[in-house]
């Protein structure tokens, strides 16, 4: 763990500076000027990150219970998704973000490949979650050992597990937009 100052800046980045005014000259300038930039933009997107996080939280706080979704990509989930409620099954919504396999015949065997159509950002972020869940062990994990025991590849796997968890964040999707609207706060439309 990292060492920080009252402000949430690492000590080592508070050494940076300190090195760079022992020395002189043009470079050394850029040098101190770029760091004093990085070092605003840097608070800049941690102040952003925090308040994307805080809306998200408020928009859809199941689906920041779910295991490898952070709030940034609760936030691209929400957002990206638009209204929820305008898809009529998690199969509609699985469509819309490419996770949806697209059967193909050969003869008489059937497959499924790639959907590479749908929105690409829902389905980075799917992959993202897919990939954390991975790495953390769990239902994720054996689900995918799973699959690879039964003769899929890895990607294909993966893949499967994305459409698993496409279909988990639209129920929460679902259910956090239904708490909203019969919340005793919520507007009349």
């Amino acid at each position: 763990m990292l060492a920080v100052d009252g402000n949430g800046c690492p000590l080592e980045e508070r050494k940076v500076p300190a090195t760079l005014e022992r020395h002189t000259g043009v470079v050394a300038e850029i040098a101190v000027d770029l760091v004093g930039r990085l070092t605003e933009l840097t608070t800049s997107a941690k102040r952003l990150q925090s308040r994307i996080e805080s809306l998200a939280g408020e928009l859809a706080p199941s689906l920041l219970s779910l295991p490898g979704c952070a709030g940034l990509s609760a936030a691209k989930l929400v957002a990206e998704t638009a209204d929820v409620n305008r898809f009529h099954s998690s199969a509609a919504f699985a469509m819309h973000n490419g996770t949806a396999p697209i059967p193909v015949w050969s003869g008489n065997h059937e497959r499924h490949r790639l959907n590479r159509g749908g929105n690409r950002q829902l389905n980075v972020a799917l992959h993202r979650i897919a990939v954390t869940q991975i790495r953390l062990g769990g239902e994720a994990r054996v689900y995918v050992n799973r699959r690879m025991s039964l003769g899929n590849t890895k990607t294909e796997a993966i893949r499967a597990l994305r459409r698993q968890i496409s279909d988990e964040v639209y129920r929460r999707l679902r259910r956090d937009s239904s708490e909203r609207l019969t919340a005793p706060n919520a507007v009349a439309a």
